[in-house]
């Protein structure tokens, strides 16, 4: 029993220290990527994620934030598209939709938005940037806490990606929230990475800077 018990313990402590390794692994790799609008060269697409809109079409802060920061990265001239990468599993909820919509109200052209309806994670939106939209550098729009997830899964996948944050204000108790939520996101980032490799939804490629390409009805 002691022996199990010692064994126990082992495993649990290696465990232990894997997930930390992980964790870390995740946070601290691609934190240098992590720049200021004025410290950001020419690139050719900001990827906005998507993060939840309600019932009535309105963006929740976090997102309608990601995507005004989108916007002025597109009116300084840092970028010259815009990609909405968000959740459309169900025929009511269509995160890209509203993200472009509300774009298009600030005033960025539509033929300058791309739509990837299958971005239901964020590893997903990562690996169908690559596999699908055949980009290769990009501009990452989130929140703080949340892109050293987005880089890592990004440029492991091969996408050359630095990042913005866009934390407009404070979000209150959803930054605890999510802080604490991004702790086995990041532990399942790395897995996801380097051990699961999970499906993703394919498709054709789609060339984004095409004059043929048909925007929000790709």
């Amino acid at each position: 029993m002691k022996r199990l018990t010692k064994i126990l313990l082992i495993s649990f402590a290696l465990v232990l220290l894997w997930g930390l390794y992980a964790y870390l692994d995740v946070t601290l790799r691609y934190r240098g990527r992590i720049l200021a609008p004025n410290e950001l060269d020419h690139r050719p697409v900001a990827i906005v994620f998507g993060a939840g809109v309600y019932p009535n079409g309105r963006l929740s802060p976090m997102l309608e934030d990601r995507v005004l920061t989108a916007v002025e990265l597109y009116r300084q001239g840092k970028v010259d598209k815009l990609l909405m990468t968000g959740d459309n599993s169900i025929v009511t909820y269509n995160e890209p939709v509203h993200m472009a919509d509300y774009a298009i109200a600030q005033g960025v052209p539509e033929e300058d938005i791309a739509f990837d309806y299958a971005g239901r994670r964020t590893y997903a939106s990562c690996w169908r940037a690559k596999h699908i939209f055949g980009l290769d550098e990009v501009v990452l729009v989130t929140q703080r806490f949340h892109l050293p997830r987005a880089l890592y899964l990004c440029q492991k996948l091969g996408v050359n990606a630095v990042g913005v944050a866009a934390d407009r204000r404070d979000y209150h108790l959803a930054n605890t929230r999510y802080a604490i939520r991004e702790i086995p996101a990041r532990i399942k980032a790395w897995l996801d990475i380097h051990i699961l490799h999970p499906p993703v939804i394919g498709g054709d490629p789609i060339d984004i800077f095409s004059p043929d390409y048909k925007g929000r009805y790709e």
